[in-house]
């Protein structure tokens, strides 16, 4: 098979022939059609990810495609099927194996493309949101990297959970993105001071205090001004560091206002706790069938510029979901 591999960390990762993988016990072998792109893969191939993999592998975290094969005690699906994957990492090639627990079928008139935008972006939001945060409708909630693969969809599920989205974005194009998905107030945050103009929008929303929930990608300094413009009782969730610095968080301020910061990997999360990866993948893939979320699909690139994707996504110049077609001969 044709794949990306990357053969040590900090490496740029080569366009080769690889050895097809093999399916083991508990696992299903996918035909890649199609490959979400995520900032994650960035840190991946420089050892900087929450997994490492040992020795030669491929990024990609989350696939769509037909199954070619599975390996014994697999029965849920069967060579043929079309399916969503999240596999540890493999994704930029012809063919990856998952574990058949992280496979699902995909439901008729779910295409590849929007299967494989979907798991990760959506599925981070809804699980932090939902099942972390516990927003509730009514509260208000900001979300920063609003116009971003992940921060989008932040905004779309928090839409859904009844709540008044607060959006931040960098630059007028951006921001409009961010209106469009359902952001009921947005802030430039290249031009405009986010602390301020968060307390001014909570104040016209008679709730001077701040806002209820932050859902932050982005870290650094946007941690620090959220941190600032939070109600009594705030959640912050913590969802990853784009901006390239971890916030250093000041104790004092989360005992003062009884503010709690939450950290949120998905991944682990759906190993930690099955029955709740089970019940809330099930919620979004019947809200992405009946096009209650939607995924905003960029661009898609062939596998052999899958390269390109990735610096988009590293420069932070991609805006929504940006997906890798890994058909042969497209």
């Amino acid at each position: 098979m044709k794949a990306w591999i990357c053969n040590a960390f900090g490496e740029v990762p080569q366009w080769v022939d690889a050895p097809d993988p093999v399916v083991q016990p508990g696992q299903v072998l996918i035909d890649v059609a199609a490959c979400g792109v995520n900032f994650a893969d960035t840190l991946i191939l420089q050892g900087k990810y929450q997994k490492r993999p040992e020795g030669p592998f491929s990024p990609g975290f989350e696939v769509s495609g037909t199954v070619r094969a599975v390996g014994n005690g697999v029965s849920h699906v069967k060579p043929g099927d079309a399916v969503m994957a999240m596999p540890d990492w493999g994704g930029y090639a012809e063919q990856v194996v998952a574990d058949g627990g992280l496979v699902i079928a995909l439901p008729a008139g779910v295409d590849f493309n929007s299967a494989a935008a979907f798991q990760i972006a959506y599925g981070t939001s809804w699980f932090a949101l939902k099942y972390r945060a516990d927003v509730k409708p009514g509260e208000i909630v900001l979300v920063h990297g609003a116009a971003g693969g992940v921060g989008l969809t932040a905004v779309e599920c928090a839409k859904l959970l009844g709540a008044t989205v607060i959006a931040t974005a960098g630059g007028a194009d951006k921001c409009q993105i961010a209106r469009d998905h359902g952001a009921d107030h947005v802030i430039d945050y290249k031009s405009e001071n986010i602390r301020d103009r968060v307390r001014e929008i909570t104040a016209s929303l008679g709730q001077p205090k701040g806002v209820d929930a932050v859902y932050d990608p982005v870290g650094g300094d946007v941690f620090d001004q959220s941190l600032r413009c939070v109600a009594p009782g705030a959640r912050m969730l913590l969802i990853g560091f784009a901006s390239g610095t971890v916030p250093q968080i000041p104790a004092n301020i989360l005992l003062v206002k009884n503010v709690t910061a939450i950290g949120f990997y998905f991944g682990a999360y759906l190993e930690q706790n099955p029955d709740i990866a089970q019940a809330g993948m099930a919620e979004l893939l019947e809200r992405l069938k009946s096009a209650a979320i939607r995924p905003m699909i960029s661009a898609v690139y062939r596998l052999e510029d899958a390269m390109d994707a990735l610096t988009a996504i590293r420069d932070r110049t991609a805006t929504g979901k940006l997906v890798i077609d890994c058909r042969p001969n497209r």
